[in-house]
C-alpha cells in the first residue's frame, strides 16, 4: 500500500524504523529492515562466519531471530501499536546455505490484543531463493502506556 493511499502509515513506519535502530541485537547480527508496509515486514542478513554453525550453514538461531523480529514488526505495522512476541512455531525446512537470509512476514489476522503472523525464510544463492523455514507466530499487541513502562521501568 502506498503512502498516498495510507497517509497514517508514514508515521508508523518512521517510529518502527527508529525503534529497530535502537535494537542492539539487530546491529550485532548485521540484519537490515529491507521492506516495510502495512501488515508486512522483510528483514535480511548477509552471510558472515559469526552467523554460521559448524557445517557452514546459517545457524538456526539466526533464522529464529529473523522470524521473531519480522513477525513482531509486521504486527506493529497493522495498527501502529507496540508489539511483543508471545510465541512462535518454527519449521526448519532445509539447511540455510547461501550468501543471504531473507525473512518475509505478513499479518494473517490483526487483533487488538493478539495478532497472528506468518513468516517464510529464504536463503539466496547466486540470486536464487530457496525456502528454508516457515513459521506462525502469536504476537501480543501492547498499549502505549505498557510500552512506555517497559522503556522506563521506574515509571
Amino acid at each position: 500500500m502506498s503512502a498516498a493511499a495510507d497517509p497514517e502509515f508514514a508515521t508508523v513506519a518512521e517510529r518502527i524504523h527508529a525503534n529497530v535502530g535502537q535494537q542492539g541485537f539487530m546491529n550485532l547480527v548485521g540484519a537490515e529492515l529491507s521492506e516495510l508496509s502495512r501488515g508486512t515486514c522483510t528483514i535480511a542478513v548477509e552471510r558472515r562466519p559469526e552467523l554460521l554453525q559448524q557445517h557452514g550453514f546459517f545457524h538456526g538461531g539466526v533464522t529464529a531471530f529473523l522470524v521473531d523480529n519480522a513477525t513482531t514488526i509486521a504486527a506493529a505495522t497493522s495498527r501502529g501499536q507496540p508489539a511483543l512476541t508471545a510465541e512462535y512455531k518454527l519449521n526448519l525446512l532445509s539447511p540455510a546455505v547461501g550468501e543471504k537470509l531473507i525473512c518475509r512476514a505478513r499479518v494473517i489476522k490483526p487483533g487488538r490484543q493478539v495478532s497472528v503472523v506468518a513468516a517464510d525464510v529464504f536463503c539466496v544463492s547466486d540470486g536464487v531463493e530457496k525456502h528454508t523455514a516457515t513459521a506462525l507466530a502469536s504476537i501480543a499487541m501492547l498499549s502505549e502506556d505498557v510500552a512506555a513502562k517497559t522503556k522506563n521501568p521506574a515509571a
